[in-house]
């Protein structure tokens, strides 16, 4: 576990003053992804999903990439920046859907349909893309399934979710791995049915790693950058939002006339919250840029096998 600070050592004061001068002392870009603590997402200089951030981590002329999201996000910002220092502010912060697909059991799937193309969601980790043919986003995978040969067998990992959304949307008979997300996964249909009742004027919009129960209530599906630019555009003046809450804090500063109601979870929990991307803070970001730790690392093979597709 990475220790933040000697026990003795306090941050300073003003936390936001402090990381902007780190920030411009390193030549360092902080980014951010849209399930982060609203502190955390108003001090990037680039907020983002996971195909927005990774189009800017590769664009960046930066030193330094402080990556304020989770571990195979700031992979993915290695990947494509192996000569610059990428940090992460928490190292425990991984992901359940990436987690959810072991290399060794995957590669051994893999081998087991040989003829297969392996197409994986970015939300995966390096040694996953290493194996893959192809990389897609929420945003782009039907589009990318839609470019392949009707006669090519297809391997979609991890997310059997997003693979069942995108196989209704193809047409296309996808052999899917069954990695899924906790948080996309926690979500009630019967809650989300009372809140219709309740707020009969509300849209819901869902990320398509939600579940099927849930996406047949949607009137919008799509990545969070897609459902950012949807509730905008939309004439509704509600909306119940099936995935991580995080993207609200940005709704409401461009939408502050609309109300933005977070789709409810099973339980009585935090659950529809990210554990993992809520580990990351300020505090943590501030110790990580003045430590130049912890530091993301991969293997060379790994890193340029995963660069491929």
């Amino acid at each position: 576990m990475f220790t933040i600070a000697p026990a003795s050592t306090k941050p300073p004061v003003d936390l936001f003053a402090a990381i902007q001068e780190l920030k411009d002392k390193m030549n360092a870009v902080i980014l951010a992804h849209y399930y982060q603590e609203p502190e955390i997402q108003d001090v990037a200089d680039y907020i983002g999903d996971s195909l927005g951030l990774s189009r800017q981590a590769a664009s960046t002329d930066a030193d330094v990439i402080v990556f304020a999201g989770v571990h195979f996000m700031a992979e993915t910002a290695k990947i494509l920046n192996p000569d610059k220092l990428v940090l992460l502010p928490d190292l425990a912060a991984g992901c359940s859907l990436a987690d959810s697909c072991p290399p060794e059991a995957f590669a051994a799937f893999k081998a087991a349909h040989p003829d297969h193309l392996v197409i994986s969601y970015i939300n995966c980790t390096a040694e996953i893309k290493a194996m893959s043919d192809i990389i897609c986003t929420s945003s782009n995978a039907v589009d990318i399934v839609n470019q392949i040969s009707k006669e090519q067998p297809i391997i979609f990992a991890p997310d059997r979710n997003l693979g069942r959304y995108v196989v209704e949307q193809t047409g296309r008979d996808m052999l899917l791995w069954q990695g899924s997300c906790i948080v996309h996964e926690t979500f009630s249909e019967r809650k989300i049915v009372q809140l219709q009742v309740e707020y009969p004027e509300a849209e819901v919009i869902a990320h398509p790693e939600c579940e099927s129960a849930i996406l047949r209530h949607a009137r919008y599906i799509g990545s969070t950058t897609a459902l950012l630019k949807y509730s905008k555009q939309s004439s509704a003046q509600c909306f119940i939002v099936a995935t991580e809450p995080g993207i609200i804090h940005q709704m409401q500063k461009q939408q502050p006339s609309k109300t933005f109601i977070p789709a409810p979870p099973v339980n009585k929990c935090g659950c529809n919250e990210c554990p993992y991307m809520r580990l990351n803070t300020l505090e943590k970001m501030y110790w990580a840029m003045t430590n130049k730790t912890p530091e993301i690392k991969l293997a060379p093979q790994t890193q340029l096998a995963a660069l491929e597709p």
